[in-house]
């Protein structure tokens, strides 16, 4: 049976509706002072972080080059049916468009994007824009068609419309080494020239692999720190915090000095007598293997560090005075309690794995290129923000399959063992 509350429900105030207000007001005011000092950092992060990860994604969508470079041959090409060649409108068009983007110095960025699709777009196109400067035929489509006979061809004429459509699939589904066919299907690449979808696999297995070692190397770890008195306990503690205060790349590096043919590893190997010929242990996947796990190894000690803290030793004791072999009481009673955990460490490892580009690019070889380096490269050389865009989209997806995924371990195994 419920208990009505006292009058005094409210210290400071009465139970009429004229305290309650004020109590109400009240809580809404220091709720606005608390909004109000958090905001700037609201902003902060809008600013810095959220606006420019949206901005790289809505990239993966949009193909402005030939849109905004070329808006008369655009026009005629979106009334064209795709069949054969287009007519005399839009062989003009595009002699008036490339004549104008020339003078205005937009062929380049033309240019580099029908690259894209076909790599002998740049040099038509140029062409094409001399003899619009110097030529005034009464045929534009003859004239053309005499200078290069590819402006005769569907195909060229298709990937231009394709690409003067915006938003367009294309980055999305070059990112996974597909392409829109003549028919308007979806096909994929040839098998020489597909590379997304490996990297992607690769990067997955590069980032599962080093979250099972962390795992492996890191629970014993945090075990002996959360068993150990507090004193020596803090003392060992140093060694996983001290990583932290160097830097990725300071530490990259030196794995690369360690595991050198000629490195220390090898050379101390050599004069043990262990080896013969120095083994391989950089520019390959062992390497990546080795920095990546040592880089992200003190964040699944701190993360099963943090759960083993608060699990009580009155359960070990329970079990075994229950007669429960010791290894048994710590299998199925636990292990079982730092699953929380362990599901944490597990995802901050994997996750941030995912997104590694210092440690993979310095200790690995040509078989080991992960998502973010393929990122990188067509943001720095290839000036492809499209396919940078589409390939980052694609990790966001990833990571937010993976949380899902790891949310729900984690909660089955709270609701169990909690």
């Amino acid at each position: 049976m419920n208990t009505p509350l006292p009058t005094t429900a409210y210290p400071g105030f009465g139970a009429t509706a004229a305290g309650r207000a004020s109590f109400l007001a009240a809580r809404r005011k220091a709720a606005v002072r608390a909004l109000a000092l958090a905001l700037p950092l609201l902003v902060f992060l809008l600013v810095t972080f959220v606006a420019p990860i949206v901005s790289l994604l809505a990239r993966s969508v949009q193909n402005p080059e030939v849109r905004n470079g070329m808006p008369h041959l655009s026009a005629a090409l979106a009334a064209w049916n795709g069949a054969g060649v287009p007519d005399e409108n839009a062989f003009a068009a595009l002699a008036l468009d490339v004549k104008r983007a020339s003078e205005k110095s937009q062929l380049g960025d033309i240019a580099r994007r029908m690259n894209f699709y076909l790599p002998e777009y740049r040099s038509l196109l140029f062409k094409t824009a001399r003899a619009a400067r110097t030529q005034t035929p009464a045929q534009w489509k003859t004239s053309l068609v005499e200078l290069d006979p590819r402006w005769g061809e569907n195909e060229t004429w298709r990937l231009l419309k394709r690409a003067a459509q915006s938003p367009t699939p294309d980055y999305l589904l070059n990112a996974v080494d597909a392409q829109v066919a003549p028919d308007g299907s979806v096909a994929r690449v040839a098998a020489d020239s597909a590379v997304y979808r490996a990297a992607f696999a690769r990067t997955v297995t590069i980032s599962a692999t080093v979250t099972l070692l962390c795992l492996l190397l890191g629970y014993p770890v945090a075990y002996l720190l959360a068993t150990l008195p507090e004193k020596q306990s803090s003392r060992l503690m140093m060694f996983v915090i001290v990583p932290f205060w160097t830097s990725l790349l300071v530490r990259s590096t030196a794995w690369y000095v360690l595991l050198q043919p000629g490195g220390v590893i090898n050379s101390a190997l050599l004069r043990l007598g262990v080896i013969h010929h120095p083994v391989p242990l950089i520019f390959n996947r062992t390497g990546v293997l080795i920095g990546m796990t040592h880089i992200l190894l003190p964040y699944m000690i701190l993360a099963i560090y943090s759960v083993m803290k608060n699990v009580s030793p009155s359960y070990m004791r329970a079990a075994k005075s229950l007669g429960a072999h010791p290894a048994v009481a710590f299998a199925r009673v636990y292990v079982p309690q730092t699953f929380p955990g362990v599901g944490a460490g597990s995802f901050l490892v994997f996750v941030l794995a995912l997104g590694y580009y210092i440690t993979p690019a310095l200790l690995g070889g040509a078989g080991d290129e992960m998502i973010s380096q393929l990122i990188a490269e067509q943001t720095n050389d290839q000036l492809n923000w499209g396919l940078a865009g589409a390939l980052s989209c694609y990790l966001v997806i990833f990571t937010g399959v993976f949380y899902f995924v790891f949310n729900r371990l984690v909660g089955i195994d709270r609701l169990r063992f909690g």
